[in-house]
């Protein structure tokens, strides 16, 4: 009987250990075949030597890393930086009023303006940027009306400058801070403002002490949406930049496409990726404090 019952029991755990697997098993392999591979042969050739007519050598080297200190390169990475804190700043300001006054909603019509956010998504990215350079460039459609009007002389040089490429990342990653956003403050506990009001606290003493740090994991998640993606954005400093905005992503598209040199589009394809899991980490730790707090 005993014998009989430790079969049956290795027998059960035998058929859960296979009902995992079954669940578990092709997500495990789609991940590491798509994602483990490609980016360890990434990281492989970032070690490499690049080959005549492109490719890679089996060379060990570092140069790929040292050449991360030529200023040239070291421009287009601050550029992309900085530009990147400042599409996120800018994403935060208009996003934030918006994200509380559509908490302020019914559920029902959250849901209907979270829907008109996106919908302009659903059509290709690529399309609605080439829409905004025919309205801005110089032969544009503001251009056109403001000449037709009297108001100016000469056409205002609109595209193919950084103003105009931080104005294609907001309007490109603006839903990916007005979300976060609207998912903290729609959790805010509205008893805590009032009870900060009826202890005589102003209400800009009461936003930056009760709401602004009860907000803090939607603003930070925000934050990371935009910033990270405002970096290899290669596509938006292309079509509003015109090559003249040159960022990290544009310089890694260009060791890969035009340069050939695909031991130092890995060497910066690497260095972004790590500097994407440094910011994630910190996400992690903010979320910790609001978790303990």
């Amino acid at each position: 009987m005993a014998l009989w019952k430790h079969e049956k029991k290795t027998s059960e755990n035998s058929g859960h250990r296979g009902e995992i697997f079954s669940l578990v098993g092709p997500l495990f392999l789609w991940m590491l075949l798509f994602l483990a591979l490609p980016l360890v042969y990434v990281i492989i050739i970032s070690f490499l030597e690049k080959g005549v007519y492109g490719g890679v050598q089996m060379i060990f080297t570092l140069e790929n890393y040292t050449a991360l200190w030529n200023p040239t390169y070291g421009k287009v990475i601050w550029r992309s930086i900085v530009l990147a804190f400042w599409t996120s700043l800018i994403c935060l300001f208009v996003s934030y009023p918006f994200a509380f006054i559509l908490s302020r909603f019914s559920k029902k019509y959250q849901g209907f303006c979270v829907l008109l956010i996106m919908l302009p998504f659903w059509i290709n990215q690529l399309i609605r940027l080439n829409g905004w350079s025919n309205i801005l460039r110089d032969s544009g459609t503001i251009n056109t009306i403001l000449l037709k009007l009297g108001i100016i002389s000469e056409p205002i040089t609109m595209m193919y400058t950084d103003g105009a490429t931080l104005f294609g990342m907001v309007y490109a990653l603006l839903p990916f801070m007005v979300l976060p956003l609207n998912n903290s403050i729609s959790k805010l506990d509205y008893s805590l403002i009032e009870a900060a009001h009826d202890l005589g606290a102003s209400r800009l003493s009461t936003f930056f002490r009760v709401i602004l740090p009860l907000t803090l994991p939607g603003i930070f998640a925000g934050t990371i949406q935009v910033f990270i993606p405002s970096l290899d954005a290669f596509y938006i400093a292309d079509v509003m930049g015109g090559g003249n905005s040159t960022l990290l992503g544009n310089l890694i598209k260009d060791q890969f496409m035009a340069a050939r040199n695909w031991p130092s589009g890995a060497a910066f394809s690497v260095i972004l990726i790590l500097f994407t899991l440094i910011v994630l980490k910190l996400y992690t730790k903010v979320g910790n404090l609001e978790d303990l707090a």
